[in-house]
């Protein structure tokens, strides 16, 4: 499965850079997942559980991150076992493109599954895929992009939602 698409972000590329590289933002945002924890330099763990279909099943994975050219973007790359479910491997190519205020949030990815998903069809993994791409981006976006009420007064710099997880 290929998917290419990108996304407005209304923060500055440094702030949504940030938090694309925080394990406890991209924790509150990953449909359910449960756990994300820095491994290595370039590394991290993640354990999320996933319904596709009549198949619901949990997944723990590596993610490594390489081509990394902050703040402009990086390609990520993982692995995850499902058990009995299968397994799913693939990787993202995301670039940042800033836009005034806001960031364009580009990204191209690439999976394959395996095992009891396979079976699916392609049909309901490709749909279930663009459902969980769309409720990543909302949700980061909620988590970076500040709200009215948090935007202060003129001249203060705003502060997203992801600040209150005790970013400063």
């Amino acid at each position: 499965m290929d998917m290419s698409d990108n996304r407005r972000i209304e923060a500055p590329r440094e702030v949504v850079w940030a938090a694309l590289n925080d394990p406890d933002v991209l924790k509150a945002c990953i449909p359910g997942c449960e756990s994300v924890e820095k491994t290595g330099e370039n590394e991290l763990e993640a354990k999320v559980t996933l319904k596709i279909g009549p198949v619901k099943a949990s997944f723990t994975g590596k993610v490594t991150l390489s081509n990394i050219d902050p703040p402009n973007g990086y390609t990520i790359s993982g692995e995850g076992q499902g058990g009995v479910a299968g397994h799913a491997r693939g990787g993202a190519d995301v670039r940042l493109e800033a836009d005034g205020d806001a960031t364009i949030l580009h990204y191209t990815v690439r999976a394959e599954v395996g095992g009891k998903i396979a079976q699916l069809g392609s049909r309901l993994i490709d749909s279930t895929a663009k459902k969980l791409a769309g409720e990543f981006f909302e949700n980061f976006g909620e988590a970076v992009a500040p709200s009215a009420e948090e935007a202060g007064e003129e001249g203060e710099k705003p502060k997203g939602k992801w600040w209150k997880l005790g970013r400063a």
